[in-house]
């Protein structure tokens, strides 16, 4: 299953170590199989309110995503990014392509079945 590295970055200040962490981000990437699906353009938001912009990392599953981010090249490089970057990362598991929402209902509506609900 695919997983993902998600950040909401609220506030950035622009900085040469920026400049450098965009320049050597890849090459932590590329061992675990990461790619960028979404890379910080505005959101068009339509519910809610999103202040800033987000990044979407894909990698193979979930082991591969913990590897990268643990990975002693991508600790060599985080804090040129959280120095300049106010934000949150997440390592989340993705759904198959056959997922089924419905299947998730189903197993919903037996659990408040059996609770009563």
């Amino acid at each position: 299953m695919p997983a993902y590295g998600f950040a909401h970055l609220r506030s950035r200040r622009h900085h040469a170590d920026i400049i450098e962490y965009l320049e050597r981000i890849q090459a932590t990437l590329d061992p675990f199989e990461g790619r960028f699906v979404i890379h910080g353009p505005p959101a068009e938001v339509v519910e809610g309110s999103w202040p800033g912009s987000m990044v979407l990392i894909e990698f193979p599953g979930l082991a591969e995503a913990r590897a990268w981010y643990n990975s002693p090249a991508y600790q060599d490089i985080l804090r040129l990014r959280t120095d300049h970057i106010e934000g949150d990362l997440l390592l989340i598991e993705g759904v198959g392509p056959d997922y089924d929402p419905t299947e998730r209902a189903a197993k919903l509506r037996a659990e408040a079945g059996r609770s009563g609900e």
